[in-house]
Formats: C-alpha cells, sequence, structure tokens
C-alpha cells in the first residue's frame, strides 16, 4: 500500500503540475496575440477589441507592461467578483446553475470535513487492528474505519455521524433545489421574447390519403386550437443537402486559404494534388481546382433543395407549431390532442439553436428499437471496460503484486520509481482510458433519435455517470480488493473472504487520492490553459485569416461540456459522500477540487465559453437525482462494511437511512421538479398581459414565421411561409379541406379524434 510518503510524493507532482499551468495561463492570457483565445466571449459579443491592432510592433505580440506579469493570479479574485444577477444576464441560467453544483460540494464537505477530522478521524487513529492483522495497509488506511476492532463500541461513532452527514446533505439539497427552482421560475419570466414559447414540436402526424402534411398540420390545429393556432413550418429530410453545405464550407476554406496565398506572392500560383489531404495524385491549379468543385457543389446544392422542396417523400410526418400566445402554446405542449394517444404528438419544442436536426429525419416509429439496441451496446460497453480497470489497479497496488511476482520487486523498489507510480501513474491511466468515452457515449445518444442538443449531452451525461460509478468506482474497489488481497484470498477459509473485502474497501482511498489529484487538480487547472483551441487559433489565423470575419471564426470559445463535465463532479460527490464516515482523510482533496474548480469554471464561463444553447437549468432535476443516488449507496455500503465488523446492533439503525433518503427524494421530486418540466399556465397567462400592456402593435409574424426554417434554407426566399395572416384574428371562418368526404368543415382530419357530435353545433353557430 501507499504510504503517507507516497501520498506526499502525488500531492507534491499534482500541485507543481497545477501551478505550472496556472503561470503558464497568467503569462500566456497577457500576450495580445492570445486575446481572442482567452477572451473569446466578450469579443463575440462585441464589448472587446483586439489589442494588436495600433502601437509598437512588438507591442502587438508581446505585453511589454512589466507590471501586469506581477499580478499573474489577478484573475482568480476578478472572477469571484461579478454577482450572481448579473452573471446570469452576462452568460444565461445554465451556466449559472452548472456553477452552483460546486457551491453545492462546498456547501455540502466542508461542514463534513470538519466534523470527520474533529470526531471519527480520532477514533479511527486512537486503535491498533491493522497493526496486529496480515492485511496490507499503509499509515492512511490507520485513519480509516478499518482500523478499528470487530464489534467494537466506536462504531456508534461513525453511526451518529452517518446520521448527522446525511441530514445535512439532505437539508442543503432541499435548499439549493429551492433555489434553483425559483430562479428558473423568475427567469422563464424575466427573459427576453423567443421563439421556443410560442412554439411546440408535434410529431408522428398520421398521414391522410387527400392532403399532404403541410395541409394537415394546418387543418388541424386550426379546428382544435381555432383562437391561438397561428403558423407552423413542417419538417424537410435535408440531412444530405446538410452534409452538401458543409463540404462546400469545407472546400470553399481551402479555397481562400490559396487565394490568400496567391494575394501574397501573385509571381506563383499554387498548386495542389488530387488525392488524399492533397498528398499524392494528379498536380492541379489549386485555385482552379477548388473552384470547380465549389460550382459543381453549388449546383448539387440546388438540385437537391428543389428535390426537397418538390418531393413529399422528403417531408417527414412532424412540424414546429406555432402559437399567438405563450399560454395557447402551454397548454397544446402539455395535453394528449387526440383520442389515439400514439397520435399528434406534442412536447415543448427547443429553441431553434438547441435543435439537433439531423435526428428530425428519424422515423419516430424506429425510436423504440434504435433504444433498445443502445442499451445493449452501452450494457457491453461498461462491463467490457472492466478489463482495462483492472490493469490500472495492479499500477495502483504494487505491494500486492510484489508477493504475486516477486521478480518484479527490485525494478519497482528503484527510488523514485515507486512513489511515481503509485502517486502519478494509476490515475493518469485512467484518466486516458476515459478520453474516448463521452465522445462514444454522444454517438450513442445521437442514435437514438433525442431532436435538442441539450436532451442529448443529458443523456450522455447519465450514462456517463453510470459508467463511472460501475467501473470507476465500483470496478476499482472490486478489482482493486482482488489484487490488493490476492494473498490471502488464497490461503483462508471462503467464510472469511467477505470479511476480507469489508476491511479492504476503506483501503482503496489512497487510489482515488491520487485520481483526485490528476483529473481534479492538475485536469481543472489544464482547463483554463486552452492548450488546443490556443494551438488551432494560431494555425487558423497564419493560414486562413483575411478579414475580421475570418478572425472570429477562427476563435473556438467552447461550451461548459454537460456530458462530460456534470459526470464527473458527481464522481467527486460519489467518494465524498462514500468516505467520509469511511475514510475522512479522502475529504480535503474533494474540497481542494470544488474550490479550484468553482474559480476556474467561473472565470471560463465570465470570459470563454458560449453556450449553444439554453435550458434554464432543466437538467437540475438529474444532478439532484445522482447525489441522492450517491448518498444511498453511501449508506448501503456502510451498512455492508458495518456487517462484517460484527456490529449487528448497530446495522438495524442504519437500515432507516437509505429509507428516509428515498422518500426525501419523493418529496423533492413532488415539491421542485414539476417547476422543471411544466411551464404554469398562470406563468404563461401573466407574461402574454404584460407583453401585450408594453407592445400592443408586436408584429408576432415576423418574428416566428422564419424561426424553426432548416439552417440550410436560412437563405432561401420566405415569401411561401405558412405563417397565418392577420385576417386569422377575426371571427372563426369555414376550414377548407381536400378531403371529397368533406368539402368546407369545421372538422379535424379523420385521425384527429374530434367528436362527431360537435359537427351540427359547429356548423348552425357558423
Amino acid at each position: 500500500m501507499a504510504t503517507l510518503k507516497d501520498i506526499e510524493m502525488a500531492a507534491a507532482i499534482n500541485f507543481l503540475t497545477a501551478f505550472a499551468f496556472f503561470v503558464a495561463f497568467a503569462f500566456l492570457r497577457l500576450q495580445p496575440i492570445n486575446d481572442r483565445v482567452y477572451f473569446p466571449k466578450w469579443y463575440l459579443k462585441g464589448l472587446r477589441s483586439s489589442p494588436s491592432r495600433s502601437g509598437a510592433v512588438v507591442g502587438r505580440f508581446v505585453n511589454l507592461d512589466f507590471r501586469a506579469y506581477l499580478r499573474f493570479l489577478k484573475w482568480m479574485p476578478a472572477a469571484l467578483q461579478m454577482p450572481e444577477p448579473e452573471l446570469i444576464d452576462h452568460a444565461g441560467l445554465d451556466s449559472a446553475a452548472y456553477l452552483r453544483i460546486y457551491f453545492v460540494g462546498l456547501k455540502i464537505f466542508v461542514p463534513i470535513t470538519f466534523l470527520a477530522f474533529a470526531i471519527i478521524v480520532p477514533v479511527n487513529w486512537t486503535n491498533g487492528t491493522l497493526e496486529h492483522s496480515n492485511l496490507t495497509y499503509s499509515d492512511i488506511d490507520k485513519l480509516s474505519i478499518s482500523n478499528i476492532p470487530l464489534g467494537s463500541l466506536r462504531f456508534w461513532t461513525h453511526l451518529v455521524m452517518a446520521y448527522v452527514f446525511t441530514f445535512w446533505t439532505c437539508y442543503v439539497l432541499k435548499k439549493e433545489y429551492e433555489i434553483v427552482a425559483s430562479m428558473r421560475l423568475h427567469f422563464l419570466a424575466s427573459e427576453k421574447r423567443r421563439p421556443d414559447q410560442f412554439t411546440v414540436l408535434v410529431r408522428n402526424v398520421p398521414p391522410d390519403p387527400d392532403e399532404s402534411v403541410n395541409e394537415l398540420v394546418e387543418h388541424f390545429f386550426l379546428v382544435n386550437h381555432p383562437e391561438h393556432y397561428f403558423t407552423h413550418q413542417v419538417v424537410y429530410n435535408a440531412n444530405k443537402l446538410s452534409d452538401l453545405v458543409k463540404e462546400k464550407k469545407k472546400i470553399q476554406n481551402r479555397l481562400d486559404y490559396y487565394q490568400l496565398k496567391y494575394s501574397r506572392n501573385q509571381s506563383k500560383r499554387p498548386f495542389s494534388k488530387t488525392g488524399f489531404l492533397g498528398l499524392c495524385g494528379d498536380k492541379v491549379d489549386a485555385i482552379d481546382f477548388y473552384a470547380s468543385k465549389i460550382e459543381k457543389l453549388s449546383e448539387e446544392i440546388a438540385s437537391e433543395k428543389e428535390k426537397i422542396m418538390n418531393n413529399p417523400k422528403h417531408i417527414m410526418p412532424a412540424a414546429f407549431v406555432s402559437f399567438k400566445t405563450r399560454w395557447g402554446a402551454a397548454v397544446c405542449a402539455q395535453t394528449q390532442q387526440s383520442r389515439n394517444p400514439t397520435i399528434w404528438l406534442t412536447e415543448w419544442a427547443p429553441e431553434p439553436r438547441d435543435v439537433f436536426w439531423d435526428n428530425l429525419a428519424i422515423p419516430y416509429v424506429s425510436l423504440t428499437i434504435r433504444r433498445l439496441i443502445i442499451a445493449v451496446a452501452f450494457f457491453f460497453l461498461t462491463f467490457f471496460f472492466m478489463i482495462p480497470i483492472a490493469f490500472v489497479q495492479t499500477l495502483a497496488n504494487i505491494e500486492g503484486i510484489e508477493k504475486a511476482l516477486p521478480f518484479l520487486k527490485p525494478i519497482i523498489e528503484l527510488k523514485g520509481i515507486k512513489s511515481f507510480i503509485q502517486g502519478f501513474l494509476p490515475g493518469i491511466a485512467l484518466k486516458i482510458f476515459l478520453i474516448f468515452l463521452p465522445t462514444i457515449l454522444m454517438i450513442m445518444s445521437k442514435f437514438e433519435g433525442f431532436i435538442s442538443i441539450s436532451f442529448l449531452e443529458r443523456r450522455s451525461a447519465t450514462r456517463y455517470y453510470i459508467f463511472q460509478f460501475i467501473n470507476v468506482f465500483l470496478g476499482s474497489i472490486i478489482t482493486g480488493t482482488a489484487f490488493q488481497q490476492l494473498n490471502n484470498f488464497i490461503h483462508q477459509s471462503a467464510n472469511d473472504i467477505p470479511k476480507t473485502i469489508g476491511v479492504s474497501i476503506p483501503m482503496k482511498a489512497t487510489f482515488f487520492i491520487t485520481y483526485i489529484m490528476v483529473d481534479g487538480w492538475a485536469g481543472v487547472a489544464g482547463e483554463i490553459l486552452r492548450l488546443k483551441p490556443l494551438v488551432i487559433y494560431h494555425i487558423r489565423n497564419f493560414f486562413l485569416v483575411k478579414t475580421e470575419k475570418d478572425r472570429e471564426e477562427a476563435m473556438d470559445p467552447g461550451t461548459l461540456g454537460f456530458n462530460t463535465g456534470e459526470p464527473q463532479i458527481q464522481l467527486y460527490f460519489l467518494l465524498g459522500l462514500v468516505y467520509a464516515v469511511v475514510t475522512p482523510v479522502l475529504l480535503p482533496f474533494i474540497i481542494v477540487f470544488f474550490g479550484l474548480a468553482y474559480v476556474v469554471y467561473r472565470h471560463q464561463i465570465i470570459n470563454v465559453y458560449n453556450q449553444e444553447y439554453e435550458s434554464a437549468a432543466a437538467f437540475w432535476p438529474d444532478v439532484h437525482g445522482r447525489i441522492i443516488a450517491a448518498l444511498v449507496v453511501s449508506q448501503l455500503l456502510l451498512m455492508g462494511l458495518l456487517s462484517t465488523k460484527e456490529a449487528a446492533q448497530s446495522t438495524p439503525l442504519l437500515i432507516a437511512l437509505p429509507v428516509l433518503t428515498i422518500w426525501f427524494h419523493i418529496f423533492c421530486k413532488g415539491r421542485y421538479e414539476p417547476a422543471f418540466v411544466k411551464y404554469p399556465l398562470q406563468e404563461a397567462m401573466m407574461k402574454d398581459t404584460l407583453e401585450r400592456a408594453k407592445e400592443p402593435n408586436l408584429n408576432l409574424k415576423g418574428f416566428l414565421e422564419n424561426a424553426y426554417i432548416h439552417p440550410v434554407f436560412v437563405e432561401e426566399d420566405d415569401s411561401e411561409s405558412h405563417a397565418a395572416t392577420e385576417e386569422e384574428d377575426k371571427e372563426p371562418k369555414l376550414i377548407p379541406t381536400k378531403r371529397q368526404s368533406r368539402r368546407n368543415t369545421p372538422l379535424a382530419s379523420k385521425h384527429s379524434g374530434s367528436l362527431s357530435s360537435l359537427l351540427p353545433e359547429a356548423t348552425e353557430e357558423h
């Protein structure tokens, strides 16, 4: 097992790594040439101009004010100065709520750490159980529950503290759920007008032999929502067209590069090869070659657009339907539209920039099959990943391996090698194994057919959390225990194995401490350095940029990356809650992570990240639920651990903890979650009334009619828009239909489920 010296070595390595990243960032951010890399958000808002435009030539690239270098950590207090309401206006509620996750971590673990070190650590330390056992242990393990003798009355301390930690965690979670729910309702009430407030997505529109999807949608909503329906936009399968547009943009970038190269030296025409990456094939004039490719692509794009607009097969049985009021949209989005619950399915439309257009072309009936396939694939992915996890654990338990493979001992025991391997290599190796996982999980989520980027990220985050729980947490404990106590397993009876595992689980805190330092300390510090965007920006700036617009496109502000960041945070919640009672020495490392990450990500949100969408903190129920799950897991593991410690008297009392925690979760779910999944009609009516009073002449037609057109059609002439005219504000009129059996009736489609008994009354009134 790792000793205190090994932990100190690991802490020193990771502290110096993090400090080096901060120093490098402090230097690079001050250079004018890097200003767009470290402050892109202000450029996108038009509130910052390049400092490299004026002054001396050297001053355009290097900051010559040496006083600035003396204040290289000034960015830390600056990141904390912006008040939360101003932060919400600046970056959105999603970003502010994301930061609150780190703040919740600090609120939970700072008091818990003080209590644990004041009460639990002395109780654990003042025993000699491990010293008189045959188990492999370290000085760190003497601070854990493993150092308490079997059947000791001291276990009552851990039992009481488990209750204290649970009640404190639930109190913090309730207060935060209440705060974030209030913030969400206030944000929705005060934010500026957006298309998604008036729009629903209707899917699984039933086929009709007499009417097209476009006519059928208009007919259905004019009949069933006559007072509030405004306009609609049918969904096209434009995926092929989108690919062509992306290809054209890529070719255009190459053409721009060669044109810029030629403009700098007109004595020589640039040449390129037609093969792979321009490395092989025939040698041709680069400008003429790429210009001809763009011309050909333009023709294909025009042809594909015409095909989409004129071929009914490219129209999907779905549409974005907009209403005259938020109230009308809320009623439609939150109610069943037909007596047949499988057709005319409505849900709130994502905001336009949140729509994942490719998945709108997936037939609704295939979604169930797709999700079943991904569930099976995810199962195999999760459990096959146990193999590299087991390998990583061998690096974390060198003494155990030395007993099984003694010929490696002379190499492992060399000065410095042992401390380096145990203090740094296991954490970094595990991080490398996980580096491609988020991309794989996002591909899985896209295959399932979800139609908003925000939901894709939340779905991917859920799977990432499950994966980390099974592989990083449980996998590390199980495989680590097997290697660590290999000798004991071989030489003891089967009845004693559960007891050995129960004692060994707390000993895995050493591995998780190294992982927290690598991922949580050095990893967070590396995030602020932005090395990859820095390199890419300067490559683009040198080869492609010739206008201010090009320079703006070369910036890569990035986003928070909820699908990767939030599951990582939840892993630290899990580790902190599990080991708070078992091995409290891990808690200070958790606190350092939450504090450091809060400052770093606040800085990045203010100066760097540019969110792709705004969901008004719709992810918070997931955050709350995963912390509750971590709390229940910690209680069950403590219950299992104490059962191996002959503490039978305390086990029945522990059973109440998960029951109370689950009851608390059900209470919070019923009390606060509706604010995140439904939009109150009262709020919608209030906002509509205020808007009509402030803007009586508001032109919603211009605001909504093109809001949900596929991005590849944005430049198209909107003269054929299906927006409703101002005449629709008058009295209800006959609704024309192409059905031979129902000419000029107010009835909906035969698939709409409208009651036929209403027909005489409607006809008479009309």
